[in-house]
């Protein structure tokens, strides 16, 4: 088997639905050991959502869990906590993204640690962060994503501001919650010491941002929804094609701006001073565009799409997952990776970024509830069967996951 970086890590993850399971998804597929506890009364919800299988659990599942080995505690109960507690001590990693106090209210807190497991990486995921007057407030993706600024700038002049049909919220906040693991894993080879990852889900969607900050602060300028265009930037641009399909064109280099022009037969507003340059193509980005979408909607995708890469202009289609299904590249990239489920097969997406010399995989996907509780509970902890019985009977953990 070919060794993984985060080999020999062994990760607690605490929490539900998706930015913690997405930063836990991310470390156990480059190789550490993801031990996922969950509710015994039904898992995490996750099971549920969306689109389900013939045992009645989510596709989604089968992804996101993929690799994990899952122990269910009653974390409401005392015992629940205790455990939770022995196993956080053999950890390298905990994850968890509960609202900020539950942790300490259950006995967990990054204090109680400092002393039981010094060397811990405690990464804590929230709407707003460990601190600060908002702390408190329920953090769901969708009201993290709007004040984050990132709503503010997507969908139509004088529209409703529009979402992703993705609960990108939660995903970009794991993966800034691996990448500040990972730094802390680094940190504590010279130290010797863990510390506290805070992530707040509506930080991580400002990390994004990019310069509107800086041209806020030195020019007062705010930026704007733009629809499909990218403000101060020409051209590009999403154009509708005459076979009803639409082609991403970005033609905003200088050079590229005058092979593109001279391509759709405009060689007089490739030729024109005045577009020199980026300066001035913004200035004039009205006429441009409308250059662009009178000859793309005169042809079909395919023949936009062929007339413009053989003069080396950036463009491509607008693709659905059935049309990434369908591209050659896509599957010679190895973007899909093939699972069983009671013997069906199901093909999940890879986990990027793609390691030369060390690969993640995925070695399983998301299984039953509890389906590790005696692997754990029993192996780790060194409870017996009698011991996992009796919990078993208090409710403690999955009644019948304890094999």
């Amino acid at each position: 088997m070919t060794a993984k970086p985060l080999d020999g890590i062994r990760v607690i993850e605490m929490g539900q639905l998706i930015a913690g399971p997405f930063t836990g998804c991310i470390l156990g597929y480059f190789g550490a050991e993801v031990i996922k506890i969950e509710p015994p009364e039904g898992g995490d919800p996750l099971r549920g959502w969306r689109a389900l299988d013939d045992t009645g659990t989510s596709y989604w599942w089968r992804a996101l869990a993929r690799n994990k080995k899952s122990v269910t505690l009653d974390l409401r109960q005392q015992q629940g906590q205790a455990l939770a507690g022995r196993l956080i001590e053999k950890a390298d990693v905990l994850v968890e993204n509960f609202r900020p106090g539950v942790m300490e209210k259950w006995g967990l807190g990054p204090a109680v640690f400092e002393q039981r497991n010094p060397a811990l990486v405690y990464a804590r995921i929230s709407g707003f962060g460990q601190t600060g007057p908002y702390a408190h407030k329920p953090g769901f993706a969708s009201v993290c994503e709007g004040m984050s600024g990132f709503r503010y700038v997507n969908g139509f002049p004088g529209e409703a501001p529009v979402r992703p049909n993705l609960s990108i919220g939660d995903t970009i906040a794991g993966l800034h919650a691996a990448l500040g693991i990972a730094l802390a894993i680094l940190a504590k080879q010279g130290s010797g010491k863990g510390q506290v990852v805070d992530v707040a889900l509506v930080e991580s969607m400002f990390n994004l941002m990019e310069g509107v900050v800086p041209e806020y602060s030195g020019a007062g300028l705010v930026r704007e929804a733009a629809g499909t265009t990218v403000t101060g930037i020409v051209p590009t641009n999403t154009y509708r094609c005459n076979n009803g399909k639409y082609v991403v064109i970005g033609g905003n280099g200088d050079s590229i701006y005058k092979r593109l022009m001279v391509a759709i037969g405009r060689e007089d507003l490739a030729n024109d001073p005045r577009m020199a340059n980026n300066v001035g193509r913004v200035e004039h980005q009205v006429a441009i565009d409308n250059a662009i979408a009178g000859w793309c909607l005169a042809h079909s995708s395919d023949e936009v799409i062929h007339a413009l890469e053989q003069e080396r202009v950036p463009v491509g289609p607008i693709y659905s997952v059935q049309d990434q299904f369908n591209d050659p590249h896509f599957q010679a990239r190895g973007l899909f990776e093939q699972v069983e489920i009671d013997g069906k097969p199901l093909e999940i997406p890879a986990i990027l970024p793609r390691l030369a010399n060390t690969p993640g995989e995925t070695r399983w996907p998301g299984g039953a509830i509890g389906s590790h509780n005696k692997a754990v509970l029993g192996e780790l902890l060194g409870l017996s069967e009698t011991e996992l019985a009796a919990l078993a009977e208090a409710g403690v953990i999955a009644s019948g996951a304890a094999s």
